[in-house]
């Protein structure tokens, strides 16, 4: 995963929109594209985890950040609207967005699982990206027309690609979220915006621990090295690369 070596100012002037970047992959992502000259928009459930965040970005010298805290579960489109009508205030543009958020709530049997809980998957998992994307629409457009730079990754996870028992809920609201990437890959074909699809596989990350909880972390993949391929995708160097699910062993940009 760690074969491309994105060049220091490959995100100069752009402006970012992380989602999740709290912790785990989101919050990497916000700070290595932060290294790489952008400013990132960083949404989240807890404003504390996204303050912590803000703090790292500016002690590595990145760009000031704007911090969004909301509740993915409980918003609506109107509160997409408004949050993409504050970054067209307050930044004036968007080049990208990467959709790290999640919610997870336990592995258990189809028995024991509830209408609510689903709901709030599928709130989360899939129906939030889509809407985000929709509302934010219009400046990535602007951005790709302008720059070609308008990318938007999505984050699956390996039991929405290929459900098995006790995932319920989750694997399906993940399951839903790769169909949405199909359709509005499809849409965007011949746009300005293009978007692609990873599935990182096994890492350490905070889910992990929740659903493995006795596993060696260390012999896991680290968070990190996905960082080359979310550089990859959102930069320039990958202007032509669209509607691509990048899963497991194949989640790293080409060779230099």
């Amino acid at each position: 995963m760690n074969t491309y070596i994105a060049p220091p100012n490959l995100l100069e002037n752009r402006a970012i929109l992380v989602t999740g970047a709290g912790q785990g992959l989101g919050r990497a992502a916000a700070i290595a594209y932060a290294k790489h000259g952008a400013t990132v928009i960083m949404l989240g459930r807890s404003v504390r985890k996204l303050e912590q965040v803000y703090d790292e970005i500016l002690s590595v010298g990145g760009p000031q950040p704007a911090i969004f805290g909301m509740d993915l579960a409980a918003a609506t489109d109107t509160d997409f609207a408004a949050m993409a009508e504050a970054i067209g205030y307050q930044i004036g543009r968007l080049d990208g967005i990467l959709h790290c958020a999640a919610a997870f709530e336990v592995l258990a049997p189809q028995g024991l699982e509830t209408v609510d809980g689903w709901m709030k998957l599928f709130k989360v998992n899939a129906a939030a990206p889509a809407a985000i994307n929709r509302a934010c629409a219009n400046y990535l457009e602007a951005s790709g027309v302008e720059q070609n730079a308008a990318s938007v990754i999505l984050v699956s996870e390996t039991h929405g690609h290929a459900p098995v028992a006790y995932w319920g809920g989750f694997a399906v609201s993940k399951a839903a979220l790769e169909a949405y990437f199909k359709v509005q890959a499809d849409e965007w074909a011949d746009s300005p915006m293009r978007i692609n699809l990873i599935i990182p596989g096994p890492i350490n990350s905070p889910q992990r621990a929740r659903t493995h909880p006795g596993e060696a972390k260390n012999s896991l993949p680290q968070v990190a090295e996905m960082i080359p391929l979310l550089l990859y995708l959102m930069g320039a160097d990958a202007a032509d690369v669209r509607g691509q699910t990048f899963a497991g062993s194949d989640a790293s940009p080409p060779k230099p």
